[in-house]
């Protein structure tokens, strides 16, 4: 999914018109217009500021609006730097091997609870 079309898809949950939504955030409906219909022009794409506004907005999960920007959420972003070979590693599997990865890690958690 993009990033626009999930804006647009949680404005429109929520029941807000663009002109509500941009209101709300202090910038022009034709930015959220713009947003949605990714139209938007590099200098114009959202912050991460304007994200956590718009996340905080709609309700809805900051770090996934934030990959959708493909801009990495800052948690992510600490744990890369102090780990970046398990971040390689995990990078050079496939998807098959990531699966699997990732059903061990819900066991393991599950244990733990």
């Amino acid at each position: 999914m993009q990033f626009g079309h999930r804006v647009r898809e949680l404005r429109q949950g929520r029941n807000l018109t663009q002109r509500a939504l941009a209101e709300k955030l202090g910038v022009s409906f034709t930015y959220i217009s713009k947003v949605e219909n990714e139209n938007l022009h590099f200098a114009d794409y959202p912050s991460e500021k304007f994200i956590h506004k718009l996340a905080d907005e709609l309700n809805a999960d900051e770090d996934e609006l934030l990959l959708l920007a493909e801009k990495v959420p800052e948690q992510i972003r600490k744990r890369i730097q102090e780990r970046p070979d398990v971040f390689k590693a995990v990078a050079a599997l496939d998807d098959k091997a990531m699966d699997q990865l990732l059903k061990q890690i819900a066991r393991k958690r599950v244990r733990t609870s």
